[in-house]
Parts: structure tokens; C-alpha cells; sequence
């Protein structure tokens, strides 16, 4: 299944090539509602509150309205998340809140799955150069995706995994990583990370894995 990918900075949908150069920036955040509605999931994420430089709230709960979305960046808390499914998302994506002193925050997941419920949540594993990259991918560590899996399985329902490498740059999403990260879970898992044609997606949901796209759909480099 492809997902479609809103990434709000500024008040502004964009894209980024590797979390850190914009590209592309738009200020008709109705066209990209409008285009995505036919869809059965949407990823929304707050690069803002992400990378710690401020929110985008009003235009999150504008776009829970129209569209069925799953939304992630800078939800640290239980409260976080459930403010955001209040706010009407489906599911809620977390990442940086899941590690702590480098390893996995057991405690947290729990936590996170006692007062969100498992079924609508999802662990976001964001990789670079094989290892999960936390806080707007601006702090590395020393733990591999798989391990995180591993120990967390079964506080979700599924899995986020970014290829930190390839994100944003349309240069192919690298499947030889899918078969060790379907290997640690027996969850959902969605990929992202450089896909840039429709034979990906197609490829990846014949392995059983979504892909969530950004950088090819509003390029126009896949139609959407």
C-alpha cells in the first residue's frame, strides 16, 4: 500500500532531503488534502516539533478532519499521544520517546500501550548508516533497528523504518534491509526512504510491506 507523506515545517507542507536540506515547499495545504483524500492512510508529520523549533498544531487537527492519518514528530509523552488522537488520528508514530541513555525505554512502550492501546501506535526505527538516529535524526546511536524491534513488538502495532541514507534523495529504497527488519518483528511494516516509482511500491507490497512516499509524489515523479 502506498502512503502519501505531509511533512509540515513553518506552517508549509515540505520536502527534505535527508532531514536536514528543504527542497520543496508549498503553502496550499488544501490541494495536497484534496489529493490525498481517496487514500486509506496518510502519513502527517510535525518537522517542527521534531527538531524542537516549535509546533504545528492548528493545521495537524485541520488535517485530522479531512484525512485518515497516522502523525508523528516530537510526541515524547503519553499525554502527547493522546492529545493527537484526540485531535483525530488513527494511529501516532514515536520514536525518539521509546530510547533513553542509548537503549530502549521499556518502561515508556509499556507505558505508551497501557493508555494508548497497541493497535494505535506506531514505533518509528529511523536508520542511518544502519543504526537508529533519534531527535530529528540529529543524535545517532549505537543501536541497530533490529534490536529495537526486537525488544518492543509488542507494544505496537507496527513499525515506521526510515532510511535516514536515501530519505528524500528518489534514489531507490534499498530492499536488501527489508528482509532482516521483517525478520525481527512479526508486526506491520512500512518503509520509507528514496522510493521513487510505482515498481517499488509495488514490490514492497508484494513482500507485505507499505511505503510511505513524499519526494516522488510531489515532484510529480510518481502520480499520487
Amino acid at each position: 500500500m502506498l502512503i502519501p507523506s505531509i511533512d509540515l515545517m513553518g506552517g508549509k507542507v515540505v520536502q527534505l532531503v535527508q532531514g536536514e536540506r528543504k527542497a520543496l515547499e508549498f503553502d496550499d495545504l488544501q490541494y495536497w488534502i484534496e489529493r490525498f483524500v481517496a487514500y486509506p492512510m496518510v502519513q502527517l508529520i510535525d518537522l517542527d516539533a521534531a527538531m524542537g523549533k516549535g509546533e504545528n498544531t492548528v493545521l495537524i487537527h485541520r488535517i485530522c478532519e479531512h484525512l485518515p492519518v497516522q502523525v508523528g514528530g516530537g510526541i515524547r509523552s503519553v499525554a502527547a499521544a493522546q492529545k493527537m488522537l484526540q485531535a483525530g488520528a488513527k494511529k501516532v508514530i514515536i520514536g525518539s520517546a521509546l530510547l533513553k541513555d542509548g537503549g530502549v525505554d521499556l518502561a515508556m512502550a509499556q507505558e505508551l500501550a497501557h493508555y494508548a492501546a497497541p493497535a494505535r501506535l506506531i514505533f518509528a526505527v529511523d536508520s542511518r548508516g544502519g543504526k537508529v538516529s533519534i531527535k530529528g535524526w540529529k543524535e545517532d546511536t549505537l543501536l541497530t533497528p533490529e534490536e529495537m524491534m526486537r525488544q518492543t513488538g509488542e507494544y505496537c502495532a507496527g513499525y515506521l523504518y526510515t532510511h535516514i541514507d536515501t530519505e528524500g534523495t528518489m534514489s531507490g529504497f534499498p530492499f536488501e534491509v527489508v528482509a532482516g527488519l521483517k525478520a525481527a518483528t512479526t508486526r506491520k511494516l512500512i518503509v520509507a526512504g528514496g522510493i521513487k516509482s510505482v515498481e517499488e511500491v509495488e514490490r514492497l507490497d508484494a513482500a507485505g510491506v507499505d511505503a510511505v512516499v513524499g519526494m516522488a509524489v510531489y515532484t510529480g515523479a510518481m502520480k499520487a
